[in-house]
């Protein structure tokens, strides 16, 4: 089981002693192309490795010591420079190379439905998915832990052949041939040099050193974003119906560079070089690390040069929130997508001895349970039995009971694997406080009800279990009300940046999934090639959160590719964010799980622009372009100097402007954001935007907004009229403080160019610091 938290190897490198010039490590060495003279850079590269290794030798005492440089990949596409395993003195060395820019030590990265294409809007016949829209082929590429290539959801009977542009391959490799890829399926890579410096080989007898998934995640991924219609899927009879992926006719290609420990920055880096040579209309990532600048973050940067070749890169939010700054991938041409609830929920209830009724959630799919004794704690077992710690439970104690668990340290699907193999007859599992409000359903192999909330029904609960040792109303019955209802999604976590743009986010939980399930009491129950499982988004075992969050908006991302094919990465993400919603299935605002106030309204620092509303997407009226350029001119409002520029530019001979007013908050997003200071009063803060006419014409859009508290917010000109399909207006914003917030630090508003059916809107943020 991968734990999904993001955890880092960083290296401390000292030239005080020979042991440390000798040590080796993985390296990601970023050159300038325009400094690069060799067209073979294989060739350049070797060239590299060799003068810097003569170098460092004469450094060196004794020359026979110096360990020989290993070349672990070239990245000549998405971005320029290679990974080698180099001594601290190697390393030193490369400064003396003309070309040279950033070297990072290599890290490990952590790996971040039936029903959710009718949740998000889609219809069989109609819309985006109107057969003309789906013959378009898109190629979804997606960079996880490798695909299982059997399940029916790779399926390609009817599809058309391979396009001529597709210049991918499918690698061999354990348990994995050429004849595993297909029409559907038609790249598997596997990258794995970077995490075999770290880690070591990979154990074959826990994972595949090939694109086969021995995980799931990967799979689990690919199904959502590209997955084929499957019918009459279900999990052993819960939730039965057509299965599909977000764009369902859309080309894979699975790029293995994530493995039992994680993923190293120098595979993912390769792996998206590779996918963008090959022709990928659209990269999902659902893994990262912790935010760091954009010129010491390596995804951020491969993306750039993915976008820079028409890539749509879609990437996880993370799962450390709701701590503030704390989500990975926050580079705004990134799409960085962030999670929520569905509108199903499968209740399951606990009736306690003394009548009481207390509703939960479980995917348990068998009979309910008698009334049956509760045992908790000291009454099941010895130390740790209160969170059924592996050997904690004694048989005697708590065979043909309904043991009592608190949640938060194992997975919940493994807590009921602990009960069930001590005897348990069904487990009552109850959420730690940093789970929030959240309602999951598990799919558990005895009867469950998972009671995850922290609401005053829950406490009652807590206290009833808590007083119930020697109480003769010491028992319980587990019973499900309906199988499938309609339930209130919640979003996920979010952050604002400090430099004038909203992160953008989005959100889906609790969809059908392909994936081999890691239960063998399960397994023996179903085959892998045709084994469904309806999880969750906030499951540990397969990546809470997000990761199953980010290739739902890859495959709607691919069928907005297939609608409009001169649409740039930016205008894609544009059409999702100013179209998205922000009121639940109920009309009221969306609710944040992780919230701790009296309020539990989600604010734009949850939900960013809200949630994605695609067949409004593909006709959205006006989008925000941002181009290469003016990404560059943004980072140079941040003050980056030239080496950190070259990250970025791609050979190309990019030079910050002089004498230049250059603010971050100019960047053409779809958001806005503005800080303040605390005792600042009438100070004022403008910013340009300029939106491009992809709607009806001719049209007039009039502006509305909703200021934020404490803020006078103006806008010129104030009514925008377009004449001709692709025409672009400009306009600015003014933000004027008031005198500061009172009791809080931020305020929320809205900005919404508003014409006939098309109302595209932007959220602002107001924070006092």
């Amino acid at each position: 089981m991968i734990i999904f938290r993001t955890f880092l190897f960083f290296f401390v490198f000292t030239a005080t002693t020979k042991i440390a010039l000798m040590e080796e490590q993985t390296y990601i060495i970023h050159m300038d192309k325009t400094k690069i003279t060799d067209s073979d850079h294989q060739q350049y590269y070797q060239a590299v490795i060799d003068s810097i290794t003569k170098l460092s030798s004469q450094e060196e005492e004794e020359e026979n010591k110096t360990p020989t440089p290993q070349l672990l990949y070239i990245y000549e596409t998405a971005i320029s420079g290679f990974a080698a395993k180099l001594s601290t003195s190697q390393l030193k060395s490369l400064n003396q190379v003309d070309g040279f820019l950033f070297a990072t030590p290599d890290e490990l990265l952590s790996l971040h439905t039936t029903h959710t294409p009718q949740f998000l809007g889609l219809q069989n016949g109609k819309g985006l998915w109107s057969a003309s829209n789906l013959a378009s082929d898109v190629i979804v590429g997606l960079v996880d832990t490798g695909i299982w290539p059997e399940h029916v959801s790779f399926q390609d009977s009817g599809m058309s052949p391979v396009p001529a542009r597709w210049k991918g391959t499918c690698e061999e490799g354990t348990r994995f041939s050429i004849s595993n890829c297909n029409k559907k399926l038609i790249g598997a890579r596997v990258f794995v040099q970077g995490y075999e410096a770290i880690v070591g080989r990979v154990n074959e007898t826990v994972d595949y050193r090939s694109p086969r998934d021995s995980n799931g995640h990967g799979t689990h991924t690919a199904s959502i974003a590209a997955g084929n219609f499957v019918n009459q899927a279900s999990l052993f009879g819960l939730a039965k119906g057509l299965a599909s992926g977000m764009k369902y006719t859309a080309r894979i290609a699975a790029y293995k560079a994530c493995w039992t420990s994680g993923c190293t920055n120098s595979d993912v880096m390769a792996a998206i070089d590779s996918a963008v040579a090959d022709g990928v209309d659209i990269l999902s990532l659902s893994l990262g690390g912790r935010s760091n600048p954009y010129y010491r973050d390596n995804i951020a940067i491969a993306s750039f040069g993915a976008i820079q070749h028409g890539v749509f890169v879609s990437c996880a939010a993370g799962n450390s929130g709701p701590s503030r700054s704390s989500l990975s991938n926050a580079a705004p041409w990134i799409m960085t997508v962030a999670a929520s609830y569905n509108d199903r929920s499968f209740p399951t209830a606990v009736k306690l001895g003394d009548g009481q009724i207390f509703e939960g959630s479980s995917l348990y799919s068998g009979k309910k349970t008698k009334q049956l004794p509760l045992v908790y704690n000291r009454t099941a077992g010895s130390q740790g039995a209160a969170y059924c710690f592996e050997g904690s439970l004694v048989k005697k104690l708590v065979k043909g009971k309904i043991v009592v668990c608190e949640g938060g340290i194992y997975s919940r699907t493994g807590v009921g694997e602990k009960v069930k193999k001590a005897g348990g007859a069904g487990m009552l599992l109850l959420n730690s406080e940093d789970e929030g409000e959240e309602i999951l359903a598990d799919a558990h192999i005895l009867p469950v009800a998972e009671i995850f909330s922290f609401s005053d029904s829950a406490q009652h609960l807590w206290t009833a279990v808590k007083e119930m040792y020697g109480n003769q109303n010491n028992a319980a019955r587990i019973f499900q009300l309906k199988k499938d209802i309609a339930g209130v999604y919640q979003d996920g976590k979010s952050f604002i940046e400090h430099l004038g743009k909203l992160k953008h986010m989005w959100n889906e939980l609790d969809p059908y999934r392909s994936h081999t399930i890691d239960s063998a009491t399960l397994l023996k129950k179903a085959k892998e090639d045709k084994i469904f499982q309806l999880l969750s988004s906030l499951d540990p075992t397969l990546g809470k959160y997000t990761s199953m969050s980010c290739p739902h908006v890859s495959g709607l991302a691919s069928l907005l590719k297939s609608v409009h094919r001169d649409w740039s990465p930016a205008a894609i993400k544009s059409a999702l964010m100013t179209t998205a919603y922000t009121l639940n299935n109920k009309g009221a605002a969306v609710a944040d799980i992780a919230s701790t106030s009296t309020s539990k309204s989600a604010t734009p620092f949850a939900f960013g622009s809200g949630h994605v509303d695609p067949e409004n997407a593909s006709d959205p009226g006006l989008v925000y372009d941002i181009t290469a350029e003016d990404y560059l001119f943004y980072l140079c409002s941040l003050s980056y100097n030239s080496s950190q520029i070259a990250l970025f530019s791609s050979g190309v001979n990019f030079t910050c402007p002089k004498n230049a007013v250059l603010q971050p908050g100019d960047l053409n997003y779809p958001s806005f954001s503005v800080l303040f200071s605390k005792d600042a009063r009438n100070m004022s803060v403008t910013y340009k935007r300029t939106v491009k006419n992809v709607g009806k014409i001719p049209s007039t859009y009039a502006v509305q907004v909703k200021e934020p508290t404490g803020v006078s917010v103006t806008v010129e000109p104030r009514s925008l009229t377009f004449k001709k399909m692709g025409e672009k207006l400009s306009y600015k914003v003014s933000f004027v403080s008031l005198g500061g917030p009172t009791l809080i630090n931020s305020s929320f508003g809205t900005l919404t160019w508003v014409s006939g059916k098309y109302r595209v809107g932007s959220p602002i943020v107001v924070t006092w610091l």
